[in-house]
């Protein structure tokens, strides 16, 4: 990943985490490899371990472990009700964010209230 994409995505990968844990509990690797799959590649560890750390401080994300059928048991996110609360949040900032960014990018208008 290069710089300008790593920085864009610090901004963005919590989100994306809620939302793939929004559709069921899953372990660091798999999260990862659901991100590159949704053409976020190469996220590296150390990336995403400290953020769902943060999630998990936060109190959005509750961990359990979990026996693998392939080695150790393996340490499993799932998204608390504090978790989908803040999702629905980060999607509606997303949608009028990405609306305005695109807009601008673009060179269309876009006509929203300017704030005062």
């Amino acid at each position: 990943m290069d710089s300008s994409a790593a920085r864009l995505l610090r901004g963005f990968l919590e989100p994306c985490l809620l939302s793939l844990l929004a559709e069921h509990a899953d372990y660091g690797l798999s999260l990862a490899q659901r991100l590159a799959a949704g053409g976020l590649n190469e996220v590296p560890g150390g990336t995403l371990y400290p953020a769902l750390m943060r999630l998990e401080k936060r109190g959005l994300v509750a961990v359990s472990w979990r026996p693998s059928t392939s080695g150790p048991a393996r340490k499993y996110y799932e998204l608390t009700d504090a978790g989908h609360t803040e999702l629905v949040a980060r999607r509606a900032e997303w949608r009028t964010f990405s609306t305005a960014v695109g807009a601008l990018i673009e060179g269309r208008k876009v006509h929203t209230e300017a704030p005062s």
